[in-house]
């Protein structure tokens, strides 16, 4: 079983891209972030041509979205996520599959919007957690990818990349990604990679890939049922290095059975 995650900042510039993934990478489930498009203009046909089935929640105004792709059957569980009904930004899709429940997350960024926008941002977190822990306590098999905007230690960005002001390393928002983890949510690349040499899934328009000067935000959280099956962990580079690429990367996990 093969799972990924992909920030495609603005899925109509990047089906392209993700295309060449897909037929790559062969994903049996691969969840997108920053759609940047509406529900109706995602251009599933075009992707469904890979032999996917797709199922996105976009937002008007071009704004964040997500999305799931899959080549095996999956039943879409929640299109947003549990806690707060007011809340309309296209961020959460959940998702029944081989036995297990995976969610894609664009958490946010928390850098906009002043303090408003860093509460909205610890708010999400903690509505996650809450998710996952209903997850969990009912022993489902489950799985959180997607751009998590934060950056976990020190290890997780480049020397100098951001100042301890921004929202994806300041204490609060480690403190609320340790919850998640002390719910017993395992960290897949950590597992297997526990101490990578500058091992990023983000990098800044510019210079910044070809000097490795990036962010690790992207992310995979997995039961303990699905760690126990946990075999490889990469970050795909490829699309990073293509023309007109997304900032990001994507993610991509393997499990066994």
């Amino acid at each position: 079983m093969r799972l990924a995650s992909f920030n495609v900042n603005s899925v109509r510039k990047r089906a392209p891209h993700i295309r060449r993934f897909l037929a790559r990478q062969e994903p049996d489930l691969l969840f997108l972030q920053e759609l940047k498009c509406r529900t109706e203009e995602f251009p599933a046909a075009e992707l469904a041509a890979s032999g996917y089935r797709c199922h996105a929640v976009g937002q008007p105004g071009g704004r964040n979205g997500v999305a799931v792709l899959g080549r095996i059957p999956f039943e879409v569980v929640d299109e947003a996520l549990p806690g707060d009904s007011a809340d309309s930004q296209a961020r959460y899709i959940e998702v029944a599959a081989a036995g297990m429940q995976v969610a894609g997350i664009y958490l946010p960024n928390g850098n906009s919007g002043g303090d408003e926008g860093f509460l909205y941002k610890l708010a999400w977190m903690e509505r996650l957690r809450h998710q996952a822990a209903r997850r969990l306590d009912a022993f489902t098999p489950f799985a959180i990818l997607g751009d998590f905007n934060v950056c976990p230690t020190e290890q997780d960005l480049a020397p100098g990349a951001l100042p301890p002001t921004d929202a994806l390393v300041r204490p609060e928002t480690r403190a609320e990604w340790r919850a998640l983890e002390h719910l017993g949510l395992t960290d897949a690349l950590r597992a297997l990679h526990p101490a990578p040499a500058r091992l990023y899934t983000y990098w800044d328009y510019g210079s910044a890939f070809e000097r490795n000067a990036g962010l690790r935000i992207d992310h995979a959280l997995l039961s303990a049922e699905l760690a126990e099956r946990l075999t490889a962990v990469q970050v795909d580079v490829d699309p990073r290095a293509e023309e007109q690429p997304s900032d990001h990367t994507p993610l991509v996990v393997d499990l066994a059975g």
